[in-house]
């Protein structure tokens, strides 16, 4: 399949560059997939849309401030984006990383640089086609752990053109983020829709709720470069699915029940253990036009990028022809596109 057939043009103006201030005031595109309607309505009237006994499963990932701005000594500056792995090291004093390097000379095995007062580092390997690796030591009683929460930067998107601020880390956390379940370097922004008013009147209408983890990694903003889509090697990405939940899954699907994904991130996991029974682990499963859904009865999602693989399975779930139809169905009246844009319920 060709990955030209996921190109759109978009408006640069359509790319939210901020969130709404409140998280629920999104507009929402609804795709009917039997009846091949396309309806325009707004993310605080979700809960219409769903029944009593569906069952609505979320990312409960946190984002990590993996983004640090550090000096090197001669007063250069230098950008280091680290890459947690399956757990933060919460060690005190010191731990090894990996990360990737953003200067305007490369930086060298041994280089010294700081980050503030209250952390320094040492480059181990360069970053290339490969992350790199750097050595962090805190000072001032304080671990690495809690010296990067302080003075990481939120990792926004490259297409949101501006630093961070602090309303972004809250803004970019979803209401479901766990405490202690850092690991992602971007939000799940299906999630980010979801406010506590509509989370309870979802709930109240019977309709139940569970979480799994998938921590969102770089991949995620990884342009498919080969012609063909059949060709792209997707990222890996470290998920966990708890008992409770395949619980409620597998009594969702015994009673009837639709399964409703918040984000893309989900109907992976959930496919994945539906492909490998697994649980835990390492999820690489890459979802194109022509995939058998085992699980996943409904979507809800936010616009993607073209030839980006979130878009094709987007695609492969509602159908090829009619999700580039929503698409410029939207760009024509002007949706908000990407992290904090607005969203989409494929039913």
């Amino acid at each position: 399949m060709d990955v030209d057939l996921f190109s759109y043009n978009l408006p640069e103006a359509l790319i939210a560059q901020y969130p709404l201030e409140q998280r629920d005031s999104s507009r929402l595109l609804v795709l009917n997939r039997r009846r091949a309607i396309i309806e325009d309505n707004v993310i605080s009237e979700l809960s219409s849309f769903l029944h009593a006994g569906d069952l609505l499963v979320y990312n409960d990932t946190r984002v990590f401030p993996a983004r640090l701005r550090g000096l090197k000594p001669t007063g250069g500056q230098v950008e280091v984006f680290l890459i947690p792995g399956r757990k933060i090291d919460p060690e005190a004093g010191e731990g090894l990383w990996q990360c990737l390097y953003k200067s305007s000379k490369p930086v060298k095995p041994g280089l010294e640089l700081t980050f503030g007062d209250m952390l320094t580092g040492e480059v181990v390997t360069p970053s290339s086609f490969e992350p790199g690796k750097i050595k962090l030591t805190a000072s001032g009683g304080k671990t690495v752990r809690s010296a990067i929460e302080l003075i990481g930067q939120v990792p926004l998107p490259p297409y949101i053109k501006r630093s961070a601020d602090e309303n972004d880390r809250e803004r970019y956390q979803t209401i479901f983020a766990g405490k202690g379940n850092e690991g992602a370097v971007a939000a799940p922004t299906a999630g980010l829709h979801f406010s506590p008013d509509l989370l309870t009147r979802i709930k109240h209408k019977g309709v139940k709720t569970a979480p799994l983890t998938l921590h969102v990694g770089l991949g995620t903003f990884v342009p498919v470069k080969t012609p063909k889509v059949e060709d792209h090697q997707i990222h890996e990405e470290y998920y966990h699915i708890p008992a409770t939940t395949l619980d409620a899954v597998t009594a969702a699907r015994s009673g009837g029940k639709r399964i409703i994904a918040v984000g893309t991130t989900v109907t992976r996991a959930l496919e994945y253990y539906a492909k490998t029974n697994r649980t835990d682990g390492f999820c690489n499963l890459f979802i194109y036009p022509g995939f058998e859904f085992k699980l996943i009865d409904a979507l809800i999602t936010n616009f993607h990028l073209p030839r980006s693989t979130l878009l094709m399975l987007v695609a492969a779930f509602a159908g090829h022809q009619f999700i580039m139809d929503a698409y410029e169905h939207a760009i024509r009246q002007k949706y908000r596109f990407y992290s904090y844009g607005d969203g989409m319920l494929i039913i």
